[in-house]
């Protein structure tokens, strides 16, 4: 379950296989669809609850309410049913889909107030800088010309991008990240990891905001 963005989805997989999928939009408030969709999508598989083995949730950065609220409906049914739950960043989910597209990977997110949610890889998806929030400009100086932009705030900042790094590859198209999770997620599960969902926590790039919200 990813719901870091307005763009959330819900993602079914057996073994590395998605099955099924549905995209979501936090307009319509996650906390009143995210049920009723994981109905829908075990019904159209033709399972039950009971079936499941693990669960998977992408644990930020990103909206504050959204992560709030798909971590602890994730943790409510892996404790519920005593499976264990993966949780990601949203940085190592996207970065997944880009792998050997160039020798330096960045992921761009969505932070708004002028700034991006930042993490920069090599081409086999290894962190080679610590995740970052600030402002497109800044990054772009310590960033290689050639180096591949994925992430739902590149088509914001194509202009800033092309301009820096005329040689970058552009993902301006995010696809959702429930799907590539999923796949993460079953990959972890199959080698024997079987993390607790109480461990699961957020994870926030904004500390002052994150304590302006727990006012």
């Amino acid at each position: 379950m990813d719901t870091t963005t307005n763009e959330g989805s819900i993602a079914l997989s057996r073994h590395e296989t998605v099955i099924g999928a549905v995209s979501l939009s936090g307009d319509q408030n996650y906390s009143t669809v995210l049920l009723p969709a994981v109905v829908e999508l075990l019904a159209g598989a033709g399972l039950a609850a009971a079936g499941i083995e693990g669960y998977a949730v992408t644990t930020g950065p990103g909206s504050f309410t959204g992560l709030r609220i798909g971590i602890s409906t994730v943790q409510g049914l892996a404790l519920a049913s005593g499976r264990p739950c993966v949780g990601l960043s949203a940085f190592d989910v996207r970065v997944a889909d880009g792998l050997g597209l160039a020798p330096t990977l960045v992921v761009v997110l969505e932070a708004y107030r002028d700034e991006v949610y930042a993490a920069v890889y090599d081409g086999n998806g290894r962190p080679t800088h610590e995740p970052s929030v600030e402002a497109v400009g800044s990054l772009l100086e310590r960033v290689p010309p050639d180096a591949a932009f994925l992430g739902d705030a590149v088509g914001r900042y194509r202009e800033a991008i092309e301009a820096r790094c005329p040689g970058a590859i552009l993902h301006e198209r995010s696809r959702p990240l429930a799907p590539t999770l999923a796949r993460l997620a079953a990959r972890r599960l199959a080698a024997g990891e079987r993390p607790a969902a109480a461990d699961v926590r957020p994870y926030y790039l904004r500390e002052a905001a994150v304590r302006s919200a727990s006012r």
